[in-house]
């Protein structure tokens, strides 16, 4: 499965809203978040999924690059959708079904701005009744906060934005103790880029 590479801006893009956000406590609060995320016993068991009018992709794609950089297998997502495409590629074909096969050691990863409507809550009470792991990041969803083991709200007006949160807990996510520290990591993420084109 490919997603493709997000690349080094976003990654300097992290590095200066960890830096303002500092004093805040919101670094401190999307690491945790981000190290409940690991839990999920392995790959393709963390599934991500919004809502019919706003699907999950960026966060995707950067949990996708984090799986690869760290060797954390168990954080490569798969993106549940509403409603997709029968000739799409494999990875981007995973209907709700996927959300009722959901089993113990799996992490259902519920990610909507807005209040999640009532179809997808069904799912995720199903889902949790099974022994899945939920979480949350929402806008202030007491519903869904209900249901999830743990649940991270950014409501207004959050020093951050809702798109900032993912861009924290995804690579909050890939750090672990024996990865190279951030600036080692956005120096061997700009060697990537421009490696290719110094050689020519």
């Amino acid at each position: 499965m490919s997603w493709g590479t997000i690349g080094d801006v976003d990654a300097r893009s992290v590095a200066i809203l960890r830096e303002i956000l500092a004093p805040t406590g919101w670094i401190e609060r999307t690491r945790e978040f981000g190290l409940a995320l690991r839990a999920t016993r392995s790959p393709g068991g963390l599934l991500v999924v919004g809502t019919p009018e706003e699907e999950p992709w960026h966060l995707a794609a950067h949990l996708s690059d984090e799986a690869r950089l760290s060797g954390l297998s168990q954080l490569a997502p798969t993106l549940v959708r509403w409603a997709p495409a029968p000739d799409a590629p494999a990875h981007l074909r995973v209907g709700l079904e996927r959300l009722e096969q959901a089993r113990r050691g799996e992490t259902l990863f519920v990610v909507t701005e807005e209040r999640a409507p009532d179809p997808l809550l069904e799912r995720v009470g199903d889902a949790r009744r099974v022994g899945a792991t939920i979480l949350a990041l929402d806008g202030g969803d007491p519903e869904l906060e209900g249901l999830a083991h743990e649940a991270l709200a950014v409501p207004p007006p959050a020093p951050l934005s809702f798109d900032g949160a993912q861009h924290l807990i995804s690579m909050a996510a890939g750090e672990t103790g024996r990865r190279p520290g951030l600036r080692d990591r956005l120096a061997r993420l700009l060697e990537r880029v421009s490696g290719p084109q110094l050689a020519d």
